[in-house]
Parts: C-alpha cells; sequence; structure tokens
C-alpha cells in the first residue's frame, strides 16, 4: 500500500510539460489488435493503466516493444482472444480490448471489467451494440462469450446515452465490418476524435468523430502507422487547479485549450487569471477565489473527472459553491475526507448534488483515495492544508497520473510517495 505524504501551505509556481492521456491512450493501444502490421505509438504515459493493458496484449500474444518514449506493438502472432479476468477486472477501459478483439477475429472472451468503484458503469450499451452487428453473445461462468456466424455486419446503432467506451468499442468493431455502421447519439470526446485520427491514419474510414453521429465505413486490412496521442486534458486540468488551490501560478506546456475550454471558464469564473496560446495554457490565482455552481455534463460539458479536482478548490473559495453530478452517482466519496480535513460540505443525495461552504481552513490529516480523480483531489486538498497530509490508497492515483509527485515537486510542493505509514 502507498501513501502521498504531503506538507501543505507551499505555492505551486513554474512551468511543467503535460503527458500523453491516459482516456485516449487505452482505446489507441487497442487498435493495435486491429492492425496484424506493427504499428509505433508516441506519447503514451508510462502509468498504472497503460502498464496493465500492454501486459494484456503480451498475454494474447502480442510483440510489444517499449524504447525510449515509444511503444511499438506487433499483433500478427496473435492468437489467445481471451482476455484475463484477473487483469480486466482491475481497470474499467479494458473492455474496448473486446471491440477490438471481436472487430479482427470475429470472436472474444471477456469478463465484466472493474475500475474506480464511482458508480454503476454497466456494459449493456456494449453488448447491445455488439449484437447489432450480428454478434451471438452468451454468459457462463464469469465470462461473456461474443461471436459471429460468419462476419460483422455495419448498421445503425443508436445510443441510449452518449457513452465513450461504448462508441470506442462500436467503432473498434466496426472497422472491418461489412457495409457501413452509423452510430447516432455518439460520444463528441476528444479521445474519440484521437481514437479516429489513428484508425484513419492506419487505412480505416471513420467519420464523424467529434460530433453525435459517427459513420465506419468497413476496410479489409490496415497498414503500418506511426501515431502521437493527444495530451492529458484531465492532467492538465489538475495541474492547474494545483495552482489556483495553492494562490500560485503555472504554466502547462505541451496542452490543448481547445479540449479544456468549460474547465478554463469555470476557473476563470472563480476568479483566476488565464492566458493561452495554441499549444500552452497560464494560470495565475486570485488572492481569493469565488464560490461557483457547476454540473458535470457529456463533453463538451464540465467533464466528470473534472469534478472531485474542482471540488477541492472550491473548498477555499469564497461563498457557497454547489456541484451537481449527472454522469455517476458515487463520485462524492472525497468529500467526506475534505470534511475530515475541516470543509464545510452538504450533501443531498437526492438530487446527487453537494453544497460547499467556502473560505474553509482546511487542516492536514490522513485520508484515503476510494478513486483515481477522488484521490487526486485529496491531494491538491493536502497542498493547500496546514500541517500534514497523508493520502493513502495512492495506487488509485497512480493509475492516472504520470510522474504526479515528481511534477508538483519541481511546481514547489513538499510531497513524497512512500509506504504505508
Amino acid at each position: 500500500m502507498l501513501s502521498y505524504v504531503i506538507e501543505g501551505n507551499n505555492r505551486i509556481e513554474g512551468i511543467v510539460k503535460a503527458s500523453g492521456s491516459k482516456n485516449a491512450a487505452l482505446p489507441i493501444i487497442a487498435t493495435a489488435i486491429l492492425n496484424p502490421e506493427p504499428v509505433t505509438f508516441y506519447n503514451i504515459p508510462d502509468i498504472e493503466d497503460t502498464r496493465i493493458t500492454l501486459k494484456i496484449l503480451k498475454l494474447l500474444g502480442c510483440k510489444v516493444t517499449v524504447n525510449s518514449g515509444k511503444i511499438t506493438i506487433s499483433s500478427k502472432q496473435m492468437n489467445n482472444k481471451t482476455i484475463p479476468k484477473e487483469l480486466m477486472h482491475k481497470l474499467r477501459s479494458t473492455v474496448v480490448l473486446a471491440g477490438a478483439i471481436l472487430g479482427r477475429f470475429k470472436e472474444a472472451t471477456f469478463s465484466f471489467p472493474g475500475g474506480c468503484n464511482i458508480g454503476k458503469r454497466p456494459i449493456d450499451l456494449h453488448l447491445k451494440a455488439f449484437k447489432s452487428l450480428g454478434v451471438e453473445i452468451e454468459e457462463k461462468e464469469d465470462y461473456i462469450h461474443c461471436r459471429a456466424k460468419k462476419e460483422l455486419i455495419g448498421t445503425k446503432i443508436k445510443l441510449d446515452f452518449p457513452s465513450v467506451g461504448a462508441t470506442e468499442n462500436i467503432i473498434l468493431a466496426s472497422v472491418y465490418c461489412k457495409g457501413v455502421t452509423h452510430i447516432l447519439n455518439a460520444a463528441k470526446e476528444p479521445e474519440i476524435q484521437d481514437l479516429a485520427k489513428c484508425l484513419n491514419k492506419m487505412g480505416a474510414k471513420v467519420y464523424g468523430a467529434g460530433t453525435s453521429r459517427i459513420t465506419i465505413c468497413g476496410v479489409k486490412k490496415l497498414h503500418k502507422a506511426d501515431y502521437k496521442i493527444m495530451t492529458d486534458r484531465i492532467e492538465v486540468g489538475t495541474l492547474l487547479c494545483s495552482a489556483a488551490i495553492t494562490k500560485g501560478k503555472i504554466k502547462i506546456e505541451n496542452a490543448n485549450p481547445q479540449h479544456l475550454l468549460n474547465v478554463l471558464y469555470e476557473l476563470k469564473n472563480i476568479g483566476c487569471d488565464i492566458s493561452i496560446t495554441q499549444n500552452s495554457i497560464t494560470l495565475k490565482a486570485p488572492k481569493k477565489l469565488k464560490g461557483t455552481n457547476i454540473e458535470t455534463r457529456p463533453y463538451p460539458g464540465f467533464p466528470t473527472d473534472m469534478q472531485p479536482i474542482i471540488g477541492a478548490v472550491l473548498c477555499k473559495a469564497n461563498g457557497k459553491s454547489i456541484i451537481k453530478e449527472n454522469i455517476f452517482e458515487n463520485r462524492f466519496k472525497y468529500a467526506q475526507d475534505l470534511k475530515k480535513m475541516g470543509a464545510d460540505i452538504i450533501f443531498d443525495n437526492d438530487k446527487n448534488q453537494i453544497e460547499i461552504i467556502g473560505e474553509n481552513h482546511l487542516q492536514g490529516n490522513t485520508v484515503s483515495s476510494a478513486d483515481l480523480r477522488g484521490g487526486a483531489a485529496l491531494v491538491l486538498a493536502g497542498l493547500s492544508a496546514s500541517g500534514t497530509t497523508i493520502v493513502e490508497n495512492a495506487e488509485y492515483i497512480l493509475r492516472g497520473y504520470e510522474n504526479l509527485e515528481q511534477k508538483l515537486k519541481t511546481l514547489g510542493a513538499n510531497i513524497k510517495l512512500c509506504e504505508k505509514h
């Protein structure tokens, strides 16, 4: 068990470079399963989630080479179509591997995925879509067995909710489909756009990514390609908030402001001075932050992954703030730990929202990560608190942030990663 130990009351100041996107990396790694030709990826973050995904690919029979920031994958000799249950249970995003395996081999076996316990995240949308493509599905002995009688057939699929994972899985499964697949009410996230760009560079025909209607025209083969994935917009948002909560100033390089417009709007709304270039964002925090009201929405709305992060910041803001969570019903666990540190938070479970009475003096305490983003929120709270904060279960945080400890240290934080006390 690992913990972050943080000595608080240090301003975050300086320049830092953002890492590659966790949420883009995992489905993009899955494209290597579809492509029997070697593919090379750049800017893949070195985090627990990508390590697990690459381990799964090796167990499936892929050759994986990691060398100086680039990852080359060859799936030519891949012969295993079953995703190991014990690894699938470690993170939810492994489910997109199923779409890629199914797309290439017309059959796949997998179990229900794991990941952060932030609420119900069923994969019925994924399975329903696979059935629409002509796949027969059988659940047996904790495994889901998917098989197409002959080939996957393109069709029109309307999602009940613009699920990112389901959209990605349909795209991956449809690349070799006979005919054309249309996804209606598709997720619009930048990570979806990045997946489509990567596949199209390999020779796929994916159109409309970033809109609510995506079209995939089936192709017969993909070819060798190199691809650099996008920057992690949630990491960028987290680092910006680390400066906001400590009344600091930060410049983040290798950042795409277009992917964070709603977050930047809210940071400006609470009093931060923000300037942007094509690939950098600079934030200067005010002496006093202002409260605000935020609701999470599918992209381009305020991202649910940033909700705990902004929640920590608003504990230091002047006045009352309300955060309403519209995506996941169990994403306020971090707020109980913020209360342990002195935050004044009122829960409204019926509305799935919290009310934060701001300008709190946060005091260091021993708290525990219950999920990835909630854990990061507690780290930020520790940066701004008096005394020592210990954030237990740091493994959750390591799943999604590359070198978070080192980056915060270079920006002035007093933080170290330790074995549990």
